[in-house]
């Protein structure tokens, strides 16, 4: 792990070569025409482990519903989970519908104004914080993603297949990417590294000969990285409760607890139950029909479409009424599973 030839001293040469590149090749984005600092916080939260073409479907729907923060932080959790469809990792809806609140509560609607106040905020962290920091307000502090963490690899020829002294390499890629960064531009510069990391500096098979600062790199080409651990199997399970009427059938589809094998699959904090919302009751009463289990394996499923982490949604998304039959393996083409519910109950005619 080795730091190689390249010199800090070549940096001001290094950000206006990037720079001029970012202007004429930069993607056009929603996110990209304004400064508003918490249209950039909702961007931000939603690219994270989510493709952007994926985000672009969704970003100006949510803005639309909540255009400010203050609007967020009064929205009902399950109309921002709603929302939020489609993009997975729903913890990171929960946790910036918690952070508005904490905006509203303690700023007074008014969202901090350098990356250490955005720090303290839930669920924000040095990425994200930076992030809002230089685009929205101009301030001077780097931004290190994935995209970013790549590209200072490779111009300063660092990287090693070895799982140790990883804490180091971060240091040093913090410390070069602080070195880099263009003082009077910072948030262009940030978003220049990130495109040019999304886009011409790929993990696998980058195209060098395209890279506008390809002069500055020591590596040229892929970079050293440890071994990833293989994808394990997990098993994922539906509990659903039904009680037939005269007339309709009452449905209640539960959330595992938090700390079950699927809440710790999903990492996301569930919202709380009332005491007769638990698994297998209907209105305070035990219901003696449960459903199989559904046994699903996640390593297969495309992470932003993966149906298994939908959150729960109210009765009047549902639709048509559906027969639903035992619960059945998740594999390419079968049918997924139904939408889960948390301590309400569908009423649905019977067929």
């Amino acid at each position: 792990m080795e730091r190689g030839q390249f010199s800090v001293s070549a940096a001001p040469t290094l950000s206006k070569k990037l720079l001029a590149w970012f202007d004429e090749n930069r993607r056009d984005l929603p996110w990209r025409h304004t400064r508003d600092p918490y249209s950039i916080w909702v961007s931000e939260v939603m690219l994270q482990q989510t493709r952007v073409a994926v985000v672009l479907d969704r970003y100006r729907p949510f803005l639309d519903c909540f255009p400010t923060v203050s609007a967020l932080a009064r929205a009902a959790e399950a109309n921002v989970l709603a929302l939020w469809s489609g993009l997975g990792y729903y913890r990171r809806a929960r946790m910036l519908h918690k952070a508005a609140q904490v905006v509203v509560a303690e700023c007074d609607g008014q969202m901090p104004t350098t990356a250490a106040s955005l720090r303290k905020l839930p669920g924000v962290g040095a990425y994200t914080s930076a992030a809002i920091a230089s685009i929205a307000y101009g301030e001077a502090v780097a931004v290190v993603d994935g995209n970013v963490e790549r590209v200072v690899q490779r111009i300063a020829g660092l990287g090693s297949e070895s799982a140790t002294g990883q804490t180091q390499l971060d240091r040093q890629i913090k410390e070069l990417a602080e070195n880099l960064l263009d003082p009077d531009r910072p948030g262009d510069h940030n978003q220049a590294m990130m495109e040019l990391g999304a886009t011409i500096c790929l993990p696998r098979n980058p195209l060098c000969l395209q890279c506008p600062v390809s002069q500055f790199c020591e590596t040229k080409g892929e970079h050293p990285t440890p071994q990833r651990a293989r994808m394990t199997r997990q098993d994922a399970a539906y509990a659903l409760a039904l009680r037939a009427g005269a007339t309709e059938t009452e449905i209640l589809l539960a959330q595992r607890r938090l700390g079950d094998s699927h809440a710790r699959h999903v990492g996301a904090s569930h919202p709380s139950r009332s005491p007769d919302s638990r698994a297998g009751a209907v209105d305070g009463r035990p219901s003696r029909h449960h459903a199989g289990e559904l046994r699903s394996d996640h390593s297969q499923c495309t992470r932003a479409r993966c149906r298994h982490i939908d959150p729960p949604i109210g009765a009047s998304q549902l639709g048509a009424p559906q027969r639903i039959g035992p619960a059945s393996a998740h594999r390419p083409g079968a049918q997924s599973a139904p939408p889960r519910q948390t301590g309400r109950i569908l009423k649905t005619a019977v067929p």
